[in-house]
């Protein structure tokens, strides 16, 4: 049975019952990403944004720091995005196939659910973090609406060709900026490497109440919503989105393919990912992430080797789903996944509690490793709140707002009884 029969076949039982079984390697997938999203977000709620993109600028970065920092460069910086991206394009396929099912035209549900998809990220961009990705993932899921149709391979060719022309045009603003004009450089070098003045303005905004935040918050988001979907979001999202609706129609992040499938993943993304990424990361430290080569060259190894590493995750990660399946852990990673829209906001919450200056005001003051170390209490936070959750609610609060926004009426929340096992939930 193909993906795609499966998914019609599903909505028989979704028309009947209303609770159909979920595809699990979906929800474990994206539960393991939503958690792996925090390693780096969590650097950039707690210290400025310049000191991601460029480690040297802010923040001491010895030992156990910068072991922190390397781990994260290799296995986790833009791999986990990948696989979020991915899945949401598989999502895209799922909730129209569905609502087609039904003998529903999607386009009016799917086009009210990205915008207010659209519109939420707004509001969490503006209001509350401006490393937002919800705003983005509207837009694109808009994009690749027209696209659901095409067969498996078509999708996975202009996806890696538009990967291919994200990362060239990318190489090509940054190669083109010495002959720009002065202004524009000036703007470009203080992004990489700020002076002083400018960190000092960013600490003092984010250790300030919420008014201070925010004029430095819209700005971040203004220019993140703008350029940086531009530059890198807009080619980057939407070809791993048609990518996702590829690697769904081929059931392979659906976990029905051979176990030898995702041996052969696993050991591409850990022999060749894993390299280029090392190498890139050594490469950047070497030339102390200077201006001239880290910003200009050191991108590239970091964009294609978290395609490749993100390969490997998603073997790795359907392999241990299939060798445990049952597993208390893999069931509470299932539920942290089905309710991945309100761990990813709960997140943003949780940490700028902590860290700006309406909470606990820690911004700038809690080194790499002790970010860490928050980031692993909000995994046992939410690998623990999730499945109680379920229980008892059919959706998680954000989700459950999103569906009753998109189809224009409160869905019914409750269980009617509790459940012992989370295995399932509405689609």
């Amino acid at each position: 049975m193909s993906a795609a029969q499966a998914v019609s076949a599903q909505v028989g039982v979704i028309q009947a019952t209303s609770e159909p079984e979920r595809i699990r390697a979906l929800d474990v997938l994206r539960g393991f990403a939503i958690l792996g999203i925090l390693y780096m977000n969590v650097q950039d709620f707690s210290m400025p944004f310049s000191a991601y993109i460029n480690p040297s600028v802010y923040g001491d970065l010895h030992g156990a720091n910068f072991a922190v920092w390397f781990f994260g460069r290799v296995f986790v910086d833009q791999k986990f995005m990948t696989i979020f991206s991915l899945l949401f394009g598989a999502g895209v396929l799922l909730f129209t196939g569905r609502v087609e099912a039904r003998g529903i035209k999607p386009a009016r549900l799917h086009f009210r659910r990205m915008g207010w998809l659209t519109l939420i990220g707004v509001m969490h961009g503006f209001l509350l973090w401006s490393g937002d990705i919800l705003f983005s993932y509207g837009i694109c899921g808009m994009i690749v609406y027209r696209a659901r149709r095409w067969s498996a391979r078509r999708l996975l060719i202009v996806g890696i060709g538009l990967l291919t022309f994200g990362s060239a045009f990318g190489f090509a603003a940054r190669w083109a900026m010495p002959h720009a004009p002065v202004d524009i450089q000036e703007f470009a070098r203080e992004g990489w490497n700020p002076p002083r003045y400018v960190i000092a303005d960013d600490l003092a905004a984010y250790r300030g109440g919420w008014r201070a935040q925010e004029r430095q918050r819209a700005v971040e988001m203004f220019f993140g919503s703008t350029m940086g979907m531009l530059f890198y979001t807009l080619w980057r999202v939407v070809g791993l989105m048609l990518a996702g609706m590829a690697l769904f129609k081929l059931e392979v992040i659906t976990g029905r393919r051979p176990a030898a499938t995702y041996w052969k993943m696993a050991a591409v993304g850990l022999g060749v990912g894993v390299p280029v990424s090392v190498v890139g990361a050594w490469l950047d430290v070497k030339s102390g992430f200077s201006y001239g080569y880290a910003n200009l060259y050191g991108p590239q190894f970091n964009y294609w080797g978290s395609l490749i590493v993100a390969v490997g995750w998603i073997g790795l990660v359907l392999l241990a789903a299939r060798r445990f399946e049952g597993a208390a852990w893999l069931r509470r990673l299932s539920a942290t996944g089905q309710m991945a829209f309100t761990n990813y906001l709960m997140q943003t919450i949780l940490c700028t509690t902590l860290f700006y200056g309406h909470g606990l005001g820690w911004y700038g003051h809690v080194e790499r490793i002790y970010q860490l170390a928050f980031a692993i209490v909000v995994w046992g936070m939410e690998l623990a709140w999730s499945p109680v959750w379920l229980r008892h609610f059919r959706f998680g609060p954000f989700e459950w707002l999103w569906r009753s926004l998109t189809y224009r009426q409160a869905q019914p929340m409750r269980r009617q009884a509790p459940r012992a096992i989370i295995g399932a939930s509405p689609a």
